[in-house]
């Protein structure tokens, strides 16, 4: 199909440059036979443990990105390296590399993605591989064809070899006609990027997939995410994450939303712990196949009063970016995740303070950060 192959190739073009890690395309460059291992007696989940004969074998799609290399390392300790193969379209650091089983694989290239899949002996699947907000919005026929016709192949596959999917949904899912303090998982969703829609047809086909088919199709609305070893990228929630960059480096900090702008936040641990908890969760358990997570909600004046109990001298300014505010505007300000905690016993473990306290940890002492307690 020349129009997918010239679709595959644009889609190579873009994230070599943009430096997006959100792709994927074929051929294993380099897969170590899969041998179960024993799980990490210091793993801790809240959820049951699996024993070696149920190991999964796992692709993660899209691995390049801010979750799957986290991911990959967090399944890796639950199942054993071999039996967690990340892959991408992008040629993964050293350290990635020599980490587990890494291929090169493209979602618009249907025939090899199922070939790995048949090869491997793949029984789940996490299809991280998308187009996010910013780079959508300028490629957007780009997008269409990784978000949409990309998640049709995977959805295609995974009813095809009976796998259990995990595709995630986002915060941008919602729209400014959606109820937003709190957002429950069942409402109107009318986003207005091609990210956001993409996801609501993700969810809605994963759900139809699911009772046309029977795909075990499994899916999470991720609030911001927050990671102490990804660089803010100039996204909506990103002074989250540029708050402590600046404390430690300048002790300036200059926000680019209002000061009262509430968004339901988490700390990257928390959001790879739900997605394993989810797909471990038993079938008969899910009430739903989509739900909300969250952890926290606060406000960038919230969050600068609390890093600034580790940084007295912080500086913070507010040059709010209109086009940034209009989209926070539209977001929800709490995330109803009632039905996750009682249907799959979700429950989070970093809260405001865990979350700074944590960031700075990672990140690093200075001279400029008082003691914590």
């Amino acid at each position: 199909m020349p129009i997918v192959r010239t679709v595959s190739r644009a889609v190579s073009q873009l994230l070599q440059s943009s430096g997006c890690g959100c792709g994927i395309s074929i051929v294993p460059v380099r897969f170590i036979g899969v041998s179960p291992r024993q799980v990490a007696s210091d793993a801790a989940f809240h959820s049951v443990s699996f024993s070696e004969s149920d190991h999964p074998r796992v692709l993660i799609t899209g691995g390049l990105g801010q979750l799957g290399v986290g991911l990959a390392k967090l399944l890796r300790k639950r199942f054993g390296k071999n039996n967690v193969i990340l892959s991408d379209i992008r040629k993964p650091a050293d350290n990635v590399f020599y980490s587990g089983p890494f291929i090169y694989a493209d979602i618009l290239d249907y025939k090899n993605l199922r070939e790995i899949v048949v090869n491997n002996r793949i029984t789940w699947l996490f299809h991280y591989s998308a187009l996010l907000s910013a780079v959508g919005e300028a490629n957007v026929p780009l997008a269409r064809a990784v978000n949409i016709t990309g998640l049709h192949n995977v959805l295609d596959i995974a009813a095809e070899h009976n796998l259990r999917l995990f595709v995630p949904s986002t915060i941008g899912a919602f729209g400014p006609t959606s109820p937003r303090d709190p957002t429950p998982d069942l409402c109107i969703q009318r986003p207005r990027t091609i990210y956001g829609v993409s996801k609501v047809h993700a969810e809605l086909m994963g759900e139809y997939y699911h009772y046309r088919y029977g795909l075990d199709f499994r899916c999470l609305r991720y609030p911001g995410i927050i990671s102490a070893d990804s660089q803010p990228g100039g996204g909506t929630t990103d002074y989250a994450v540029q708050i402590f960059h600046d404390a430690m480096k300048t002790g300036k900090f200059q926000c680019n939303l209002k000061p009262d702008t509430r968004l339901p936040m988490m700390y990257i641990d928390d959001c790879l712990r739900a997605t394993l908890e989810v797909m471990e969760a038993p079938a008969e358990a899910l009430s739903m196949r989509t739900y909300n997570i969250s952890a926290m909600s606060f406000t960038p004046e919230e969050l600068a009063q609390e890093v600034q109990k580790h940084v007295p001298e912080l500086q913070v300014t507010y040059n709010v970016d209109k086009v940034r505010q209009a989209i926070a505007d539209s977001w929800p300000m709490n995330f109803d995740d009632r039905n996750a905690r009682r249907d799959w016993g979700w429950k989070h473990d970093y809260d405001l303070p865990e979350l700074v306290t944590t960031m700075f940890s990672f990140l690093g002492s200075d001279s400029r950060i008082a003691q914590a307690n």
